[in-house]
């Protein structure tokens, strides 16, 4: 059966969002989870079915792509087809024609089938991320701080911290909203943890892809006047109590490799670090 690409509609980002639910599974590698596509709902809804690339064969969905930048392409592929020669050989074949000219980058589960083409193609692995986990089964601690859920009234405040938190970040209340408008939102939350002050210090939304899932923190970030005060240690534990009220199995999020600074602010949650991930990149 053939295989087809495509770039979505705004009609298909519901099923989209089905399919990445479905797919985001315990003991599955890692991959697009509905909450990247939530967060880059932030820019609305056309420019998300912009950036998203289906792969279907027989008319199902067996790959999606999201372009989080023109050079780079993530990837989601269904679990149980990630070995098939197939697909990984149209994947191939079509990521030249997704990408830009120029350096560009393509992000795969670890362990795929199309990762192996891609090094045969010439590509190169880029410097590896690390993934930390943590299991939702037993009582989260309690963060040892106020900790609001953030609605449209409160949402300046969210949007703030996340602009203090990270150099060049774009977030406005208009784009808070687009996102909190968007499908994958219906199972994400936007929280605020505040110090005795009552001072927005950290913020983070944690989203969910249904109960027995894994949950996903997409972002984190502490206010740059408030660091090394262990808001960051709180906020995730506020997180990690959010996303097991909410049913999901565990929770996860993945940092740079050299970003140990947060490596060790998640470990302090009691997140573990797993194996690292590498995207592959190809030179211009």
């Amino acid at each position: 059966m053939a295989i087809a690409l495509s770039s979505a509609g705004t009609g298909e980002l519901g099923e989209v969002v089905g399919v990445l639910r479905e797919w985001t599974r315990e003991g599955v590698p890692l991959q697009l989870h509905p909450g990247d596509l939530g967060w880059f709902w932030r820019f609305g809804v056309e420019r998300t079915a912009a950036a998203t690339r289906i792969w279907r064969r027989d008319g199902e969905i067996v790959a999606v792509g999201l372009l989080d930048e023109p050079d780079w392409l993530r990837m989601s592929i269904a679990p149980e087809l990630q070995r098939d020669e197939e697909l990984a050989r149209q994947i191939v074949a079509d990521v030249s024609g997704v990408l830009v000219d120029g350096k560009v980058y393509v992000e795969t589960p670890m362990g795929a089938l199309v990762q192996d083409l891609l090094f045969k193609d010439g590509w190169n692995a880029d410097a590896p991320w690390v993934p930390v986990r943590r299991d939702l089964s037993d009582p989260v601690p309690d963060p040892g701080a106020r900790v609001d859920v953030i609605g449209p009234e409160e949402a300046h405040e969210r949007t703030a911290v996340q602009r203090a938190s990270f150099d060049g970040s774009t977030f406005t209340n208009e784009r808070w909203f687009a996102m909190s408008d968007g499908l994958p939102y219906a199972d994400a939350q936007c929280l605020v943890l505040r110090n005795k002050l009552g001072e927005s210090v950290a913020a983070a939304t944690v989203w969910s892809a249904g109960a027995g899932r894994p949950g996903y923190i997409e972002p984190m970030g502490v206010h740059n006047l408030h660091r090394g005060r262990g808001y960051g240690t709180a906020m995730v534990l506020a997180c990690a109590r959010a996303l097991r009220e909410l049913g999901s199995s565990s929770i996860y999020t993945v940092t740079p490799g050299t970003n140990v600074g947060a490596i060790a602010t998640y470990q302090a949650a009691g997140m573990q670090p797993l194996d690292e991930i590498r995207a592959q990149y190809r030179e211009g």
